[in-house]
């Protein structure tokens, strides 16, 4: 099983990523499932949410506190202390940040992988909501879905906002997909 867990900010989407995530990969024929943390969040105020992907059906319902896949939608988030809780060596990390982005601070992982989703976000959808451009690099680097299962779980998840929204957010993980830092 692999246990997901992702950071953002209240606004970005982050309960919407882990939902994709769980739709693709069912897609690929794996079990999962996605549920958020709940507290007093607001617009802006950090939260997080998480997702598991197993071969086999998936009996817990807890938190996930190591997780093998980090994905961070807000790079400010890293001096939050529970943000890097729970990784080590073998964590997959995948952080939205500007381009030219230099991390200063020193993570238990050598597993890093970033990706501008800001921009590619306000580029192509014309907002700063990071959660499916943010998954374009996640299909990438993760190799648990593929761009295809991710395009059909946006399909799915957006189909009563209309084909405009699917059409941008289809390009926007295609573009971070692609994307080299």
């Amino acid at each position: 099983m692999k246990q997901i867990r992702i950071h953002g900010r209240g606004g970005q989407g982050v309960v919407t990523a882990a939902e994709i995530i769980a739709i693709a990969a069912f897609h690929e024929g794996y079990y999962s499932q996605a549920f958020p943390h709940f507290g007093v969040e607001r617009s802006g105020a950090p939260i997080r949410s998480y997702a598991r992907i197993a071969k086999q059906p998936i009996l817990t319902r807890e938190q996930v506190e190591r997780p093998d896949i980090l994905i961070i939608q807000d790079h400010t988030l890293l001096d939050e202390p529970e943000v890097l809780a729970g990784i080590n060596q073998d964590t997959l990390l995948i952080i939205n940040v500007p381009k030219n982005f230099f991390l200063e601070k020193n993570l238990p992982t050598k597993k890093i992988y970033y990706t501008p989703a800001t921009e590619i976000a306000l580029k192509i959808i014309g907002k700063n909501i990071v959660n499916t451009v943010i998954l374009g690099a996640f299909a990438k680097h993760s190799g648990l879905i593929s761009l295809s299962s991710l395009k059909k779980a946006i399909a799915e998840k957006f189909k009563e906002k209309g084909q405009t929204i699917i059409e941008k957010n289809i390009q926007a993980i295609t573009t971070a997909y692609q994307t080299k830092l």
